[in-house]
């Protein structure tokens, strides 16, 4: 039995950007852009756009 056309990998072979961040990467950008102190709470974080 063949597969089905949107389970086969694209030609590209690279991975999609993912726009949707992990709590650990938000707080790493946060810390490189200068807007995150230490001891700040990690619960409702600002919304941040993952760097291009």
């Amino acid at each position: 039995m063949s597969q089905h056309n949107s389970f086969k990998a694209t030609g590209g072979g690279g991975k999609k950007n993912r726009t949707v961040l992990k709590r650990f990467e938000r707080i790493d950008l946060l810390r490189k852009r200068g807007q995150w102190k230490e001891g700040q709470r990690v619960i409702g974080l600002r919304k941040t756009q993952p760097e291009a």
